[in-house]
């Protein structure tokens, strides 16, 4: 195995450096985007178990938070103090026996709200459906209410409790919408926050402004609502979001009933002007024209899926075979928690050579799931993905989905050292044992920030 060493770093601190040993497997998911037949290539790297006891297996050194080499443990050590790295500054981290894997990413959340909406569930039991409750005034109004209640603290303290949970789960970079205001002062203020607590960390929290969630109340009774709606955000509220300068995507939730395609269009076409990347929800319902809209935009990432048309896979095909591709981003979990039938045509978007990435989607509603080892083993379920297939869907192809992939989401020299360590031989074997507690450890930027107890 050829090493490679990023070179560089200070000798500030005390152990700026980190050694990842006695993996069973680590699954470096390097070689950039997945596509196609690749989307089940897992770049794992498999060592005996008399490596593992011995030692000399394959290793991970990083330093000062990015990943320096990844290669057999005695040739590394060697490469390692003779580019100037000494061993003693580097911590070891003992994986016993466990599977490596690039710390998770969720692309896809709804993460700070104010309220609950479990009794949405016997509703939906009862045969009303997502529209019908939000006609009603449920659904994403009941949590805009709520939200626009809740003080700046509560919803950062409600923030920190699901990130807790995330990062237990392994989740190190989280993105997270706002959409649960719709007026510009609460916008603003969940973009704040969500900014805040990436600031705080250890995980990171990229904010998407989601103005475009729905039609919110004041809007409703006057004469052609959602197109008053419509100018309102691209006149007055994308403005104050730029100026704020906290957002780093925009979306709008493209679906009959909510913002049709020209809406969500124009929408989007001023944010760009702003400087913001692209996201769309995109056909979650019923083919809305959002997935043709994505490729039409240059988007990072049409999201959902569920139910798109002909021409819109074949628009995510072609733009994946051109070279500029839009990952597509499945909630399956979403499908799932919501009793529908229509799962996003996962096995056709990938034979058809388009990037599939996961996420959780999680929000009070829909989908209360902020694990993503468990949207894992729906995807294996219910889009019959493979289980590399699925995990590159939450690491590499994640990482793309939000424009990061030269920055994380594989372990390769140069990408961020977050990581997690499971424990099971293998990753097969993650989304196998459904809903179980398998993370030992996971790193951020080089430092372990979740160890659980072993057993």
């Amino acid at each position: 195995m050829t090493l490679r060493l990023i070179q560089g770093g200070r000798a500030e601190q005390d152990k700026p450096g980190l050694l990842v040993v006695g993996a069973r497997e680590i699954v470096t998911m390097a070689g950039g985007l997945r596509m196609g037949e690749a989307q089940a290539d897992p770049a794992a790297l498999t060592n005996a178990d008399a490596e593992v006891a011995a030692g000399s297996g394959t290793a991970i050194a990083a330093w000062e938070g990015r990943i320096v080499a990844v290669g057999p443990r005695p040739e590394l050590e060697v490469a390692l103090e003779g580019s100037g790295y000494p061993l003693a500054r580097f911590a070891t981290l003992d994986a016993a026996g466990g599977t490596v894997t690039p710390g998770l990413i969720d692309a896809h959340t709804h993460l700070l709200f104010g309220g609950s909406r479990e009794a949405e569930l016997v509703l939906r039991q009862r045969g009303a459906g997502y529209l019908e409750i939000l006609e009603a005034g449920g659904g994403i109004l009941s949590t805009v209410a709520a939200t626009r209640a809740a003080s700046a603290e509560d919803l950062a303290e409600h923030g920190r409790r699901w990130l807790s949970q995330m990062l237990a789960r392994g989740t190190t970079t989280v993105e997270a919408k706002s959409g649960y205001g719709l007026d510009l002062a609460t916008e603003l203020r969940l973009l704040e926050i969500a900014h805040r607590l990436g600031e705080e960390g250890p995980i990171d929290v990229l904010p998407t402004w989601l103005g475009a969630h729905a039609v919110p109340p004041e809007f409703r009774d006057r004469p052609e609502a959602t197109e008053a709606f419509v100018r309102y955000l691209v006149d007055e509220q994308l403005p104050g979001v730029a100026a704020q300068g906290r957002a780093r995507f925009a979306d709008v939730f493209c679906e009959d009933g909510v913002f049709s395609q020209d809406q969500s269009r124009r929408i989007l076409t001023a944010a760009a002007r702003f400087g913001l990347g692209l996201r769309l929800h995109a056909d979650e319902l019923r083919p809305s024209g959002g997935a043709e809209l994505a490729v039409e935009l240059g988007a990072l990432s049409a999201d959902h899926l569920a139910t798109p048309s002909g021409e819109g896979m074949a628009a995510l095909a072609s733009a994946a075979v051109e070279g500029h591709p839009v990952v597509a981003t499945l909630l399956p979990a979403t499908t799932w928690f919501l009793m529908h039938d229509d799962f996003a045509p996962a096995r056709g978007l990938i034979e058809r050579g388009v990037p599939v990435a996961l996420a959780s989607d999680f929000n009070p509603g829909t989908s209360p799931n902020c694990n993503l080892a468990l949207v894992m083993t729906v995807a294996c379920l219910e889009l019959k993905l493979d289980p590399s297939e699925a995990l590159a869907g939450v690491t590499v192809n994640a990482a793309h989905a939000l424009g990061l992939g030269d920055d994380r989401g594989s372990i390769e020299a140069g990408r961020l050292a977050d990581l997690v360590v499971w424990r099971v031989p293998t990753h097969r074997q993650i989304p196998y044992w459904v809903g179980a507690d398998l993370v030992a450890t996971v790193v951020k930027r080089g430092r372990v920030v979740v160890e659980h107890a072993t057993g």
